[in-house]
């Protein structure tokens, strides 16, 4: 899981990125003067920057989806139960399902740009607020809430 979650916050920076570009590029198309800084200019194209978040995710989500299964099964070993709907399985599961729907409609719909990043940083929310939020503040197997 923590690997996994490293891979998605390289995605999650590239899509950042990606945003700042394509917004940086819709200016200048406006005929507006470009910005200040040399690094607009040093990117990659956006659909390079695009290509890049997609692989970077397809890259990550079976890690992902191989923590979420490995967990499943050491949770049988350990508390006699596959899934228990415990916060923090809760909310690795929601952010596997909104990862899939980011690689979904990537594949299906052809999402490309900015809707198909925002469901992808919408899915690094998701994981962040499971590790800072959830499992600091929510008491449940895995959290750290009401530790002294």
């Amino acid at each position: 899981m923590t690997l996994a979650t490293g891979i998605f916050f390289v995605a999650a920076v590239l899509g950042v990125v990606y945003l700042a570009a394509d917004r940086d590029r819709k200016r200048v198309a406006a005929g507006r003067p470009e910005s200040g800084n040399g690094i607009m200019r040093r990117l990659p194209s956006v659909e390079q920057i695009d290509r890049l978040t997609y692989r970077t995710v397809m890259f990550g989500f079976p890690v992902w989806t191989f923590g979420v299964i490995a967990g499943a099964i050491w949770a049988d070993q350990a508390w006699g139960r596959y899934w228990g709907w415990d916060p923090v399985e809760t909310w690795a599961f929601i952010t596997w399902v909104l990862y899939a729907a980011f690689l979904h409609a990537r594949a299906t719909a052809g999402w490309r740009g900015r809707r198909a990043h925002y469901i992808q940083l919408l899915g690094f929310i998701s994981l962040t607020f499971n590790i800072l939020v959830v499992q600091v503040f929510i008491v449940g197997l895995h959290s750290y809430a009401g530790v002294n």
